[in-house]
């Protein structure tokens, strides 16, 4: 008799990684009805109340899928992903039963694993904690696959495929400019100052760049090592302020307040410059965000410290994350 060690999560996740390319291939077969029956034990343990799910009869009988919105076809996706690894991916390996409990933070919770599944409009809605996650990442690794659904639902009946895919580490499912600008800087910041540091990275984690001030107070410290780019920035900010304002007053719309520019100008004034950044940044996000916008906590600042940072995706800071995976399709 053949006693395997259980494998740990990480080992499943790294299985997973070696196979992904056959796996994918499965996981399209099944959305196109082949081979289900095999699948079939595994989405009636994990299907609601251990019944098919209600999808299941027109896929195995006529190849196609009924009319779903874009989140019943997440769970499409997931059900039939999740019998694919049972029954192919770790077909030779001791692991758990497998389940899909999205309630406990994480869609695979016996492999730690999410999966995301965007059409190409590349953006999905997720959950959100704390706003360093957008430096941070998450706590899980995710599997991003690409679907054809917004082209296929408007010719019906569905037909259904991923069209391709990617396999991203936790700390990678962070913003990739933000992060960019955070790794950057982080070691020079720290050398002059601990909090100015902290006060940066809280800017970083709640800049919202539709806010005239805030998109050029980005670009400003994107260069805070260089003063004389830092000079011309500023002056660059305040020719675009009149021509912005001059546009806006044509078109009845309301102008950018005069202390945005003031903000940006004091920098310029202030020495040393970073001061004046850091003064800035800080000035921002207690304006617009008042006491909800915190610095990091210990345990986010001893990541901050550690972290890669290495983010790979656009993320818009709202009630929800809007993760968008399209710098990593394109």
């Amino acid at each position: 008799m053949n006693h395997q060690m259980m494998l740990t999560k990480a080992e499943l996740r790294g299985v997973l990684h070696t196979r992904l390319e056959e796996t994918i291939s499965a996981l399209n077969r099944a959305l196109q009805g082949i081979n289900l029956e095999h699948l079939e034990p595994v989405l009636l343990r994990i299907g609601r109340g251990r019944t098919l799910p209600h999808w299941y009869k027109q896929l195995f009988e006529s190849q196609t899928l009924p009319n779903l919105d874009g989140k019943t076809v997440g769970s499409v996706i997931e059900m039939l992903f999740v019998a694919v690894l049972e029954t192919m991916t770790f077909r030779d390996v001791e692991r758990p039963p497998l389940h899909i409990n999205p309630a406990r933070g994480v869609d695979l919770p016996d492999i730690d694993l999410n999966i995301k599944s965007p059409s190409q409009n590349y953006c999905t809605s997720e959950p959100f904690f704390s706003a360093y996650e957008r430096l941070l990442g998450s706590e899980y690794d995710a599997l991003i696959m690409l679907t054809d659904y917004q082209t296929r639902k408007t010719n019906p009946p569905l037909k259904l495929q991923v069209i391709r895919w990617q396999y991203l580490f936790n700390t990678q499912l962070a913003d990739f400019a933000l992060t960019t600008i955070a790794r950057k800087h982080r070691d020079w910041l720290l050398k002059q100052s601990e909090i100015w540091t902290q006060k940066i990275f809280r800017f970083l984690a709640y800049v919202n760049q539709s806010n005239w001030q805030a998109a050029h107070l980005l670009r400003i410290i994107d260069t805070m090592q260089n003063r004389d780019e830092i000079q011309r920035l500023v002056f660059a900010a305040e020719n675009d302020f009149q021509q912005k304002n001059i546009q806006r007053l044509l078109t009845d719309k309301e102008v950018i307040p005069d202390h945005q520019l003031e903000r940006l100008l004091s920098i310029a004034k202030t020495q040393p410059l970073i001061l004046g950044i850091v003064d800035a940044a800080d000035n921002w996000v207690v304006e617009n965000y008042k006491d909800v916008a915190r610095l990091p906590n210990e345990n986010e600042w001893m990541r901050l410290l550690a972290s890669s940072l290495d983010g790979q995706i656009g993320m818009s800071f709202a009630l929800q994350w809007r993760y968008n995976f399209g710098r990593i399709f394109r």
